[in-house]
């Protein structure tokens, strides 16, 4: 017997050695390849296939760039339904004034009481659940709402993709082709934007893909709202950090808004501040008002979808959270790291949205989002049912005397205690992006209802 094999190393075990160290040669080179070309694609995020410039709308030009982003941006043609609102598709026979084949849930069958706030006004005869970015410019092309009034072209700049358009419109001067785009008539504003609906362009640099604000609108009302703090002269897209500018984007259309004056400016009521009661007294003082209540001749406010104010009053706007930090949660794509631009209720992934930070279970977390939604959707019920309550007082009092004092007092309440309830109404989170104000506008629309029937109440109690 050999030395060798006394010690127990056997050629067999040199052979099974030199296996091994080979195969980790191999592992270790396929592992450096790997982490080259990982460490390759974080240093080049995108390869620049085709030059985006500020006249580039189409999406599917970003995507040759962008294609991870640009799969989420089509995946926005999704439709899930979750607790309390995003949407189902239903089927819809085509018609020449609506060729559509699939619809969302109308809200008005959902709660009759709608179309009572609402006589008299274009939101009483179509109103329906919200859907995906995807469906944005075909949902207000086709409403029936284009049916009841002659819509402004202002209308559009929240649902096209505008910047290109008003930079053309204005000769290079976006506030002037802002300021025309306005003026036209709907469907003459939709020629000038095309088909597109929010695109890249509108929130992105094309040169560098930094974030930016593109609609004249917020840049004069996030302005309007600085000075209220003092800050002067504020300049979005040059003052705003870029977690600010993760919420920023989306405030450009997710907002409350008027149509000022003849020229129908699109105006953000920001003057005295974001709150919904800030934002009335402003209303009370400019004397705005967008129809006359058909049942008791109120001069009505109606509440669009002010998603960003709403979202200031709350606990992570004030701990620093911003909008794409929950709806457009970041993802890991191999060594990217991309917001996910399918952009959707964080109740439809939980755990990108909400777990990055919170550490409960799934199903704590979504129980907890449960109770606030239901508990604020008990509230609005109250609101709303103080309101139809004060209409129906109103509308009694009006038939028996229209110039009476008391009915004037009566639909200022009215006017007051609607555009409260309306805005916990059109703000679609159902009071999670900041419970304790939902619960406090809508105790204060119950108090101005209440108002409203005590000081009807001789006349209505003399019937």
């Amino acid at each position: 017997m050999t030395s060798r094999s006394r010690r127990g190393i056997t050629p067999l075990t040199l052979v099974l050695v030199a296996v091994v160290f080979g195969l980790a040669a191999v592992a270790a080179g396929f592992l450096l390849r790997d982490i080259t070309r990982k460490q390759d694609e974080a240093r080049n995020p995108f390869y620049r296939v085709v030059a985006l410039t500020d006249t580039t709308t189409d999406p599917a030009e970003w995507g040759k760039n962008f294609p991870l982003q640009y799969d989420g941006y089509l995946r926005t043609v999704d439709m899930k339904r979750t607790r309390f609102g995003g949407s189902e598709a239903l089927p819809h026979v085509p018609s020449q004034l609506d060729p559509r084949d699939t619809v969302s849930q109308s809200r008005l069958k959902e709660d009759p009481r709608l179309v009572q706030m609402w006589a008299g006004y274009a939101f009483a005869k179509d109103f329906r659940e919200e859907r995906g970015h995807a469906y944005m410019l075909d949902d207000q092309m086709y409403t029936e709402r284009q049916q009841v009034t002659k819509q402004p072209g202002t209308c559009i700049n929240c649902h096209a993709s505008t910047y290109a358009p008003m930079m053309r419109l204005g000769n290079g001067d976006i506030m002037k082709g802002f300021e025309a785009l306005n003026k036209l008539p709907y469907f003459d504003a939709l020629k000038e934007t095309g088909k597109h609906p929010v695109s890249c362009v509108d929130c992105h640099d094309p040169a560098s893909m930094s974030l930016r604000v593109t609609r004249p609108a917020f840049m004069e009302g996030i302005r309007a709202y600085k000075a209220s703090l003092g800050v002067k002269d504020y300049d979005v897209n040059k003052q705003a950090t870029r977690a600010e500018m993760r919420s920023y984007v989306c405030g450009q259309c997710h907002v409350e808004y008027y149509f000022k004056g003849p020229d129908k400016r699109l105006t953000f009521p920001w003057f005295n501040g974001l709150a919904g009661d800030s934002i009335l007294a402003y209303y009370q003082k400019d004397g705005h008002k967008d129809w006359v209540h058909a049942r008791t001749g109120a001069p009505a406010l109606k509440a669009q979808h002010p998603e960003f104010e709403m979202f200031n009053q709350g606990v992570h706007a004030k701990s620093g959270v911003a909008c794409a930090d929950c709806h457009m949660p970041f993802q890991r794509t191999g060594a990217q790291k991309i917001s996910d631009h399918h952009v959707a209720s964080p109740m439809l992934n939980v755990n990108r949205a909400c777990q990055t930070c919170h550490k409960q279970t799934e199903e704590e977390l979504t129980a907890r989002v449960a109770l606030i939604q239901d508990r604020t959707f008990g509230m609005r019920n109250l609101a709303m049912d103080a309101l139809l309550e004060l209409i129906a007082d109103a509308e009694a009092v009006k038939k028996a005397d229209s110039t009476s004092a008391a009915l004037k007092e009566a639909q200022n309440y009215q006017r007051q205690a609607q555009f409260l309830l309306d805005f916990v109404e059109a703000e679609n989170s159902v009071g999670f992006h900041a419970p304790q104000e939902a619960a406090r506008l809508l105790q204060k629309s119950i108090d101005f209802s209440r108002k409203g029937q005590l000081v009807l109440r001789p006349r209505v109690s003399a019937r």
